[in-house]
């Protein structure tokens, strides 16, 4: 007689967490969250304002003494506790949970303003084979476009070109997360991926034959010696590779949580960050391509030309399309791109949060999608597709985005190094089958050192934004979509916390127990399995 999926009181076996189907596939989605907009259009400006060619000095430090030790930290608790952001953070600790909620609170926060920047690339990839923007891409972009109000206020006046474009990246997202880890979020990332790479290449290659390409490139990377010598250098260094690589969003622990029990950890956390590195390099090398034409076409120098964000990609590059020759084909190959990282970012933030109400409510994976998905969807279609939209993404992405991820990161290593004492398991967990071994300077890199660096960045951050107004806005904005907003995540995540874990969900998981029986037995035993279990 055989027993029934249900099992002998009837009740329904809990369904096993999603793993990815290879290595491969989760590489690929970890090197999809990470090259996002941010590649594209801050990494080739940062450079070039930071001692050119000079900076890949502080920046390779970077990447070696933060970015790649934070990553696989990012990686070891999510691996090793078998959950998203909150349910990891919790297993590690009981008091640690609210780290994980503070963490899924940011990504909620950057998921609806994102899929507006991805809605305008839309467009501006259809708008490159008219070059609709005509002699004005300032003006276009600011009245034509977007309709923007003259003061920064809340708005809900809206912008059908925007709109409808917002609609349907939402739509494209939903669907994805909706089929999942494997059949969803891995598909689309072995699909939007290889596409990203191979339209950059040849947007790429375009670019170094236009007239005034090396002037550009020699921008770019002649070395400002000088500049080595000025700690804000290495600040903007340390804080790139901080944001490039998304780590501490919860992305990475959540990913790293449907691995298999035996995965190569530290081996592909450094394919990702190198790969990652590696396009942001290329990305350097076509924008200052075409910013040495669009220099030479316009009889300026080449810092006259250069920006970084949205002025690069929605004012400058458009003006370059506009002047180049095949510059539709340049244009679409840009603005694609553009779209495809911001697709793979996307999927990678809403799982953050999806993953968490998945474990703590145990809803199913199409509940849990549409529950999630759909009011985040229409609080992002109700709020940035007006007319204030782009003053509330400018805010939102400063304080939340920079600020508010800083510190986040900061109280994560503090809690976990010096508060807990878990490095050292954590490493071994890294070390169990791991082609690359990590000894104590991982755990000097991510206690000592990089707790410093968060520490001066955040410090840096809040005298800034507090002895200035960004941008401008009227006190009260700031106030309460800036410092408010910031404010209301810490807040938030502690009363998520306080919420009682349902019987359904994953936090007393057989197929945790099933994995955490034969980690001990490998040498991994949990030292505060007792009030993990409390």
């Amino acid at each position: 007689m055989t027993t029934s999926p249900a099992g002998r009181g009837g009740t329904a076996a809990p369904a096993r967490r999603e793993t990815f189907s290879s290595r491969k596939l989760f590489i690929l989605s970890a090197i999809g969250s990470a090259v996002g907009l941010g590649n594209i259009w801050r990494f080739p400006y940062i450079a070039y304002e930071n001692g050119g060619g000079a900076f890949l000095i502080p920046y390779l430090v970077a990447l070696l003494c933060a970015g790649i030790p934070l990553l696989f930290l990012d990686y070891s608790i999510g691996h090793r506790f078998r959950g998203s952001a909150p349910l990891a953070y919790r297993r590690l600790h009981r008091a640690a949970e609210p780290i994980g909620w503070w963490q899924v609170l940011i990504c909620f926060v950057i998921a609806i303003y994102y899929a507006a920047i991805i809605a305008w690339a839309a467009m501006y990839t259809w708008f490159s084979l008219t070059k609709a923007w005509g002699d004005d891409a300032q003006g276009f972009f600011s009245n034509d476009f977007l309709h923007t109000a003259d003061q920064a206020g809340l708005s809900f006046d809206f912008v059908s070109k925007v709109f409808f474009p917002m609609l349907a990246v939402w739509i494209v997202v939903i669907v994805i997360m909706v089929a999942g880890v494997n059949k969803g979020i891995s598909r689309a990332n072995a699909v939007f991926l290889p596409l990203l790479v191979v339209m950059f290449v040849v947007l790429v290659v375009q670019a170094l034959f236009l007239d005034g390409a090396m002037v550009g490139l020699n921008a770019f990377f002649t070395p400002d010696w000088s500049a080595l010598a000025n700690p804000g250098v290495w600040a903007a260094a340390f804080g790139h590779i901080f944001f490039s690589l998304s780590v501490a969003f919860g992305i990475m622990v959540t990913y790293s949580s449907y691995l298999k029990r035996k995965t190569d950890l530290t081996g592909s956390g450094m394919v990702v960050a190198f790969a990652n590195s590696g396009f942001e390099l290329l990305a350097g090398i076509g924008v200052f391509a075409a910013l040495g034409f669009m220099s030479v076409a316009s009889g300026t120098a080449v810092d006259e030309v250069a920006s970084g964000g949205i002025g690069l990609a929605f004012v400058a590059f458009p003006t370059i399309v506009s002047e180049a020759p095949f510059g539709a084909v340049l244009g679409v190959l840009f603005f694609g791109s553009l779209v495809f990282a911001g697709l793979t970012s996307l999927v990678s933030i809403l799982e953050v949060i999806v993953a968490a109400f998945q474990d703590k409510l145990g809803w199913s994976r199409k509940g849990a999608t549409l529950v999630v998905t759909i009011p985040i969807a229409l609080i992002s279609l109700i709020l940035f597709p007006t007319t204030t939209g782009l003053q509330l993404l400018d805010t939102s992405d400063a304080f939340v985005n920079q600020f508010g991820i800083l510190a986040c990161a900061l109280v994560a290593v503090i809690v976990i190094s010096a508060g807990l004492g878990s490095l050292p398991r954590l490493q071994q967990h890294l070390n169990k089958s791991s082609t690359i071994k990590l000894g104590a300077g991982w755990r000097i890199l991510v206690g000592g050192i990089v707790p410093v660096v968060l520490g001066y960045l955040l410090i840096n951050e809040v005298q800034t934004k507090s002895t200035e107004q960004y941008s401008g806005y009227p006190a009260w904005f700031n106030g309460v979509f800036g410092w408010g907003m910031a404010g209301a995540l810490i807040v938030g995540a502690l009363l998520l916390s306080l919420i009682p874990w349902s019987e359904k969900s994953k936090l007393k998981d057989p197929e945790y127990e099933e994995f955490n029986a034969a980690a001990e037995l490998e040498g991994d035993i949990d030292n505060n399995k007792k009030e993990v279990e409390a």
